[in-house]
């Protein structure tokens, strides 16, 4: 048994610094790497694929809407050709300093409202998806788990894998809760590292209602931003070794 860990890294930004990407790659099998639309800038994005490829951790790039004051989570109505240009620009540019650190990059993560967006609004999702179709066929795409966007990119001929959030609370019917809700964001690391094992083992987790709520992952988020982040990756890590749980990129 295996499951892909992965985190948002090269978030920082100029003399603003974000996460502790040095700590949380030795953890991951996975980065997903901030491309300068909602944080992130040449040096930093040079710099973590850098230390990814030092670590063997496969990279993916992290787009977003054009929104660096508020980090991405933000909703914007965009046309298609806007949205379809800013994910190629983004692609494009972790492509070319891919090449220079002798590293690949192997899947595409939307981040923020464009990744909340896209799960359900498919016009929106079509311009990414034709986005990576452009750049390179054999990018992945990382989807909200039991999205409709999962069967739509299928259905198109690009590859999908179905991510779940470790320190993220669900409602009974699989979506997250807002962050703007009081017990979105979960902080305790045994809780967190709990919640990851069931969701393998068991095939879901317990909702903010109190229900079990099916999640089908094969790849689980750590964000690199949440307080205490190390310290619930480390734990997460721990529990899945102690159960036999292979941690493995879904790329390898």
């Amino acid at each position: 048994m295996h499951i892909d860990l992965n985190s948002d890294l090269g978030e920082s930004y100029g003399a603003w610094k974000m996460g502790n990407d040095e700590h949380i790659l030795a953890i991951v099998s996975s980065a997903n790497i901030a491309c300068g639309f909602h944080a992130g800038d040449p040096v930093n994005m040079l710099n973590t694929l850098k230390q990814a490829a030092a670590q063997n951790v496969s990279v993916g790039a992290h787009v977003s809407y054009p929104d660096r004051v508020g980090f991405g989570r933000r909703n914007m109505d965009v046309s298609y050709d806007e949205l379809y240009a800013d994910v190629l620009y983004q692609i494009s540019a972790l492509q070319g300093l891919a090449q220079v650190t002798g590293t690949k990059v192997t899947y595409i993560k939307p981040h923020g409202a464009l990744y909340n967006t896209i799960a359900t609004n498919l016009t929106q999702a079509q311009a990414v998806i034709d986005a990576i179709q452009h750049s390179d066929k054999k990018l992945v795409l990382v989807a909200l788990a039991g999205s409709p966007l999962i069967n739509f990119a299928r259905e198109q001929g690009v590859g999908v894998i179905s991510e779940a959030f470790a320190d993220r609370a669900y409602h009974r019917n699989g979506e997250l809760v807002s962050r703007r809700l009081e017990g979105a964001v979960l902080h305790d690391a045994e809780v967190v590292a709990q919640r990851v094992l069931s969701m393998i083992q068991n095939g879901g987790i317990e909702s903010i209602e109190g229900d079990f709520t099916a999640i089908q992952a094969d790849t689980i988020c750590l964000h690199g931003d949440t307080f205490g982040a190390v310290q619930m990756a480390e734990k997460i890590r721990q529990v899945l070794l102690e159960n036999q749980i292979e941690v493995r990129a879904f790329s390898a």
